[in-house]
């Protein structure tokens, strides 16, 4: 009786799909978002809404059948869109501190030019497959596009402000902003980096952004580390050329992400972005403090930005080792040389092969879906939503949306 009933609920299935005009899509290999599949069907309905996904047997007639792996649209978990106009204005390997000082510098453009290279940038990563991104933001300069952009953002409004007495201005500016891209999608005020936000004004955002997503540039140099532990290095001639007197600090002898966690312990999930110098020390420290606080973390790794600054790469091996969440981002195309997702996957399995493509595709759509507190829409095949659909080649260079 058992069988007789589950085989006609497989009929019922079959007629079902067989007779209404749903897409039904086969490529050599399905991945869901967590797993990879052979021999499966992707059901769609007219607006691209994931029906199901069963097996051919399932569903007799009208299948496209293609070649490649079908995936669901990638997240960019972190983007500099407004920084756009820069693409090929700094040389390669010039390191973060000569880096910094040329993104500041090539600020001041004429803002047609700015908001023009923003437009392209938005359909650039749209064409790439891209469908949700993580975007820095310290100008309205990426409203206009946003308003009518394919792509779901997240805005991070990023502040900066090393000294205390900043702090005040630098929180109202950030209000202004996060009140008017709230009107084009999800919106929090998160730190730039350890090295450029005050004790103060990280203590402004943890209680801003309570319960929330923010990101936070992290342990990107080595000199980031060496100036929280003795006042040392690179950091300490920057804010020399910026005329800053930083007399007031003082070294806490510990690491850049040991000094600065404790001070964002309200917010729900933090994206650690870039963590090119990170160490075992402090992956296990900051994943103790996050669970100590109920806080999820996502290291979130922009290896073609790395690989652009200073020819080097974040230790992958290491933070696999730790079984962290992990997920992508492209960073600016200042930094880069495109905005695409599959090429930081190229990157990254140029330099450590023995990652699986279930893992790294995993990372580029549900992981950085999760992150970015977008899960209910995108990064996986599930009914009811809509992720977007692609198809990647088998040697992972060439993907375009199924649309």
């Amino acid at each position: 009786m058992e069988h007789k009933t589950q085989s006609n609920i497989a009929q019922t299935k079959t007629n079902y799909f067989c007779s209404m005009a749903f897409r039904k899509i086969q490529a050599t290999q399905l991945f869901t978002g967590k797993e990879l599949l052979e021999n499966k069907v992707l059901i769609l309905d007219e607006y691209g809404v994931v029906l199901d996904i069963i097996s051919p047997e399932e569903v007799s007639d009208n299948i496209e059948k293609l070649d490649g792996i079908l995936s669901p649209g990638f997240v960019n978990c972190h983007c500099h869109l407004e920084l756009s106009h820069m693409r090929n204005a700094i040389e390669e390997g010039t390191g973060l501190m000569d880096f910094v000082g040329k993104i500041m510098r090539l600020r001041q453009f004429p803002q047609e030019k700015i908001l023009n290279a923003i437009e392209k940038a938005d359909q650039e990563m749209y064409e790439n497959g891209i469908v949700a991104v993580g975007d820095i933001c310290n100008t309205f300069h990426t409203i206009e596009t946003k308003e009518k952009s394919k792509i779901q953002y997240h805005n991070f409004i990023e502040l900066a402000g090393f000294l205390p007495q900043q702090a005040d201005e630098r929180m109202a500016n950030g209000l202004r902003l996060k009140a008017k891209y709230s009107e084009v999608g999800l919106t929090t005020i998160v730190p730039h980096a350890p090295y450029s936000v005050s004790k103060d004004l990280f203590e402004k955002i943890n209680e801003d952004s309570k319960g929330k997503i923010i990101s936070i540039h992290n342990e990107e140099t080595p000199d980031e580390n060496l100036f929280f532990q003795e006042k040392k290095g690179a950091f300490l001639e920057l804010y020399k050329r910026m005329n800053a007197n930083i007399d007031f600090f003082q070294p806490s002898g510990k690491s850049s992400i040991q000094t600065y966690l404790p001070y964002l312990n309200k917010v729900s999930s933090i994206l650690l972005v870039h963590n090119t110098c990170t160490s075992k020390e402090d992956i296990q420290y900051a994943e103790n403090e996050a669970k100590r606080n109920d806080q999820k973390l996502y290291w979130t790794l922009c290896p073609n930005a790395n690989w652009y600054i200073e020819k080097q790469l974040p230790p992958i091996d290491l933070l696999r080792s730790e079984n962290v969440n992990t997920c992508l981002g492209t960073d600016s195309i200042a930094s880069n040389y495109s905005l695409s997702i599959l090429s930081e996957i190229q990157r990254i399995l140029q330099h450590f092969p023995e990652i699986t493509l279930e893992e790294i595709l995993t990372w580029a759509t549900y992981n950085g879906a999760q992150a970015l507190g977008l899960e209910k829409d995108f990064g996986s095949f599930e009914k009811g939503k809509k992720p977007g659909v692609l198809l990647i080649s088998h040697d992972y260079k060439i993907v375009r949306r199924i649309e």
